[in-house]
């Protein structure tokens, strides 16, 4: 009861799950929230939880801290991508559901957390894309999504400064995931085309999204705040 807890969404599978696995082994607690429960030696307790849903934020934010006794670390890592259509005929269900999961959530989870953080310590990673920093043409949901994480990042900044609690955003390119493939597929590209894109030439790992994650957690971050940091491979030079 006495470890630093980190609380990360997202946690099932991907970054999320990267996530988690570093904060375990640098002596966190992990609460991992996701639509399933995350099974995981790195996890002290998954909770099932749409990040969409307010109430269901609330309620899940309550149980941890009646679980562990307080909140250290929040990391909004829950997302959804894809294209969503323009088309005037088609329904917007899509794009509300990629700004309800991406933006909403971030904010749910920001706003219940925020109070239990510890004054001086407490730390926010918001995980966005570098399509928070720039445009696709099909993804206009998603990239709108980001581009607010990136924006209420910065504000939330502010707000938290008076507490020194550090809020930051990590902005990752082309990473190895389930959902980097699938947009590859969309795409009809394969991993060798996407690498000519990047000046490194590779995709980047989860664990090194995980690892900035884990850095700008500790106290050698403490002066880092409202930053929108990129790890692509140079794409974005």
């Amino acid at each position: 009861m006495s470890a630093r807890v980190a609380l990360v969404t997202g946690a099932s599978r991907g970054i999320g799950e990267a996530i988690a696995q570093r904060f375990h082994e640098g002596g966190f607690s992990v609460a991992a929230l996701a639509r399933s429960r995350v099974e995981s030696p790195h996890v002290a307790e998954s909770y099932v939880c749409d990040v969409s849903d307010a109430g269901a934020v609330a309620q899940t934010v309550r149980a941890v801290l009646a679980r562990f006794g307080r909140i250290d670390v929040l990391v909004n890592n829950a997302g959804l991508a894809g294209a969503n259509s323009l088309d005037p005929a088609d329904d917007d269900a899509f794009w509300h559901q990629v700004l309800a999961v991406n933006l909403n959530g971030t904010y749910y989870l920001c706003k219940h957390v925020l109070p239990h953080l510890p004054d001086g310590a407490g730390r926010i990673v918001n995980i966005a894309s570098v399509l928070g920093l720039k445009g696709v043409p099909d993804q206009t949901a998603y990239v709108a999504a980001k581009h607010g994480v990136v924006g209420f990042t910065r504000a939330l900044a502010l707000h938290a400064a008076p507490r020194r609690i550090t809020v930051n955003a990590i902005c990752p390119g082309w990473t190895r995931t389930e959902m980097a493939e699938g947009r590859m597929r969309e795409l009809g590209m394969d991993e060798a085309a996407l690498a000519k894109g990047v000046p490194l030439g590779r995709m980047i790992e989860p664990r090194e999204v995980a690892d900035l994650a884990f850095h700008l957690a500790g106290e050698a971050s403490a002066g880092i705040t409202g930053q929108a940091i990129v790890i692509d491979g140079g794409a974005l030079l």
